[in-house]
């Protein structure tokens, strides 16, 4: 396997997550799961208002699994079918509170965050995961209930990896971490221009 590199400072478990496809569709258990759900949690947020919510299936419970696999594009059901828990990350759009609602501007960039730390969670256990917007949304909102005032962010599958052999084979030459771009390209000093 490729490994990606990175200065020795940055943390081990930051350099090493990567986004596989290919899951053995094992049993995550809920403990597990929990743990990874409370790391999420601690992110930072404006206000701390944490506008995210986290609507899970386990492939166990195979209605509501193939609930949760339906709205994701045909591409990303081929393999995410095989993750243990598929999870879709919604944020409120607004702050509520007994004064009323304001629009909440960093609700995207806060679940962002909160997704960040669930990756790097599922990876301190030993699990990986893989974040989609390969989604029609509008009909993941149906299927689950989404309410408006809320925003369906990303799917996300979870659970062991396995050998790529079960992927078609086009996608498993590409079952590696990914390359970066170097920090000159994504860090600039003073304005855009």
């Amino acid at each position: 396997m490729t490994t990606r590199t990175a200065d020795p400072r940055v943390v081990p478990l930051i350099a090493g997550r990567w986004s596989p496809r290919a899951f053995d569709g094992s049993d995550l258990p809920q403990a597990d799961l929990d743990v990874i759900f409370q790391a999420a949690g601690l992110a930072p947020s404006a206000f701390n208002y944490q506008p995210w919510r986290f609507l899970y299936a386990h492939r166990a419970d195979a209605a509501l699994f193939a609930k949760f696999l339906a709205p994701l594009v045909e591409f990303n059901q081929s393999w995410a079918n095989s993750a243990s828990v598929l999870v879709y990350v919604v944020s409120e759009e607004a702050m509520v509170s007994d004064k009323g609602a304001n629009p909440n501007h960093s609700h995207s960039f806060d679940a962002g965050a909160a997704w960040a730390m669930l990756a790097l969670q599922a990876s301190a256990l030993g699990y990986h995961s893989h974040g989609m917007t390969g989604v029609d949304f509008e009909a993941a909102r149906a299927a689950l209930e989404v309410p408006a005032g809320f925003r369906i962010e990303a799917a996300i599958a979870l659970g062991t990896m396995t050998t790529p052999e079960g992927l078609p084979e086009y996608l498993r030459e590409r079952e590696v971490p990914s390359a970066r771009k170097p920090v000159g390209e994504i860090a600039i000093a003073g304005t855009f221009r």
